[in-house]
C-alpha cells in the first residue's frame, strides 16, 4: 500500500522557502504562502541584497533551481580600510548576486509550473495554529520580520538589544565597474562599511551600492530621505565625502537607480531563536531568517538560509517515515547550530572594532596573495572567518 505524501506548509518564499520547495517538492505534498503575487513581487520595493556565493551556488543546482544564464560572475574581493586599498582576494568558486525581486518571482513562477501549489495570503499569530491543524509540518521562513510562532531566543548568541548599523540599500547604474569584477568591501573605523556588489537585475547589470552606518556616525545621514531622487543625490556626495574610489567611477551624467523602487532603507535587531517548537502535540520548525537573524555585516544571510534549508531537507528526509517530533526538530537544531554560531560569532565580531590580529592578518594579505585569497574565502566558508576572528582571539 503506498501511503500518502505529507503535507508541508513553508509559509514565505525568500530563500529559505524557496529552497526547501525545490528540495522536498519530489518527496511531500507542497504549499507555500505567500502574501505577495509574483508580479507584486517583481514590481515592488527591493527587500534587501544577498549574495549567493559558492556554496549556495552548489546547493541551487543540487536542487534544479532556475540557472541564470550567462551573467558576468564575481570573481573576488576587493578589501579596503579608511582609504587605503589592501587587496583583491581570489575567490575559490565564482558568486553571483541577482535582484530578490527577479530571483523570487522568476523562482515561484518555476515551481508553480512544476506544480508546487502556491497561496496568496498574509499569515498572522493567530492563523497559523488553523495552517498547523491542516499540515503534517508547518515551516517559518517568513524572514527578517520576526518568526510567527514564540521560537525560545538563545540568549548566548543574541547579544544586542538594539540595531548595531543603519543599512542603506540602492541598485544603480552609471558606476564603472571595479576590475576584476568583485565585491568591494571598504571599512570606516568608527563609522561604518561599504558593500559595493556587481548584481543582475530586469534591467540588465548593475551595481549595488550598500551603506552601513553605525548609528548616529557622521556616516548615518540617509534619515528622512523618502524619493529616488532624493536618495540617488545623497549617495553620490555620501561617496564623494566617504569613498572616494567609488565616486571617482562614477558617471554623472548616468548615475541612476535602476527604477524607482530599487532603493531601502532599514536597520535589524540581531537576534538566534531555537528553530523548533512543539504546538498543540505537533512540530513546527523556522529556517532562515525569521529563527536566524544576523546584521548584514558579512553578507551571510542568503547563504546561512540556503545552508539551514539544506540541513533541515536532509532531516526531514532522515525522519520521512516516522512521527515528526522533538527528535526531529533537535536533531534539525544539531545539524545547524554550530554553522549558525560559526556565523553569528563571526558577524558580531564585524560589528565591533576590528581586533588587531585580525588587522595584522589584513595587512599580510596586501603582502601575500595566498593569504589575501585566504581571506577572501571567509565570505564563501564562515567557518574559515569564525577561526581566524575567535580562535585566534583566545588563544591571545
Amino acid at each position: 500500500m503506498r501511503l500518502l505524501k505529507k503535507r508541508l506548509c513553508i509559509i514565505g518564499s525568500g530563500v529559505a522557502g524557496l529552497h526547501l520547495a525545490y528540495a522536498l517538492r519530489n518527496d511531500f505534498n507542497i504549499t507555500v504562502i505567500e502574501r505577495k503575487s509574483p508580479d507584486q513581487i517583481r514590481r515592488g520595493r527591493i527587500m534587501s541584497t544577498q549574495v549567493h556565493f559558492g556554496p549556495t551556488r552548489n546547493r541551487e543546482t543540487r536542487f534544479n533551481m532556475p540557472k541564470w544564464g550567462e551573467q558576468p560572475l564575481i570573481k573576488s574581493i576587493h578589501i579596503t580600510i579608511g582609504n587605503q586599498k589592501l587587496f583583491v582576494g581570489k575567490l575559490q568558486e565564482p558568486a553571483l548576486s541577482v535582484d530578490q525581486r527577479l530571483y523570487y518571482s522568476h523562482s515561484i513562477k518555476d515551481l508553480i509550473e512544476k506544480g508546487v501549489s502556491f497561496r496568496l495570503e498574509k499569515v498572522d499569530k493567530e492563523s497559523v495554529e488553523v495552517l498547523i491543524d491542516e499540515f503534517d509540518l508547518v515551516i517559518d521562513c517568513t524572514g527578517k520580520n520576526g518568526s510567527l510562532l514564540p521560537f525560545s531566543t538563545e540568549e548566548d548568541l543574541s547579544l544586542f538589544k538594539t540595531p548595531q548599523r543603519k543599512c542603506i540599500v540602492g541598485y544603480f547604474t552609471g558606476i564603472k565597474a571595479d576590475t576584476p569584477l568583485g565585491v568591494g568591501v571598504t571599512v570606516l573605523p568608527g563609522l561604518g562599511e561599504m558593500f559595493e556588489i556587481p548584481a543582475v537585475t530586469e534591467h540588465g547589470p548593475a551595481t549595488i551600492m550598500f551603506v552601513m552606518a553605525i548609528p548616529n556616525s557622521d556616516l548615518d545621514v540617509f534619515k528622512g530621505i523618502k524619493s529616488a531622487k532624493e536618495f540617488t543625490l545623497k549617495m553620490r556626495s555620501t561617496a564623494q565625502q566617504f569613498f572616494p574610489e567609488i565616486y571617482n567611477r562614477i558617471d554623472g551624467k548616468n548615475f541612476a537607480l535602476c527604477d524607482e523602487n530599487s532603493f531601502l532603507q532599514t536597520a535589524l535587531t540581531p537576534i538566534i531563536r531555537k528553530p523548533y517548537l512543539m504546538v498543540k502535540n505537533k512540530l513546527v520548525v523556522g529556517c532562515g531568517d525569521s529563527v536566524f537573524l544576523n546584521d548584514p555585516i558579512t553578507g551571510q544571510g542568503c547563504n546561512l538560509s540556503s545552508y539551514c534549508a539544506k540541513q533541515l531537507y536532509e532531516t526531514l528526509m532522515e525522519y520521512k517515515n516516522s512521527n515528526w517530533d522533538v527528535e526531529t526538530g533537535e536533531s534539525y537544531w544539531n545539524r545547524t547550530k554550530q554553522y549558525v554560531k560559526e556565523v553569528t560569532e563571526w558577524t558580531n565580531a564585524m560589528t565591533k572594532p576590528l581586533p588587531e590580529h585580525v588587522v595584522q592578518l589584513l595587512l599580510q594579505g596586501a603582502q601575500d596573495q595566498v593569504k589575501a585569497n585566504e581571506i577572501a574565502e571567509w565570505f564563501a566558508n564562515p567557518t574559515k572567518a569564525y577561526e581566524a576572528f575567535i580562535s585566534t582571539t583566545t588563544i591571545h
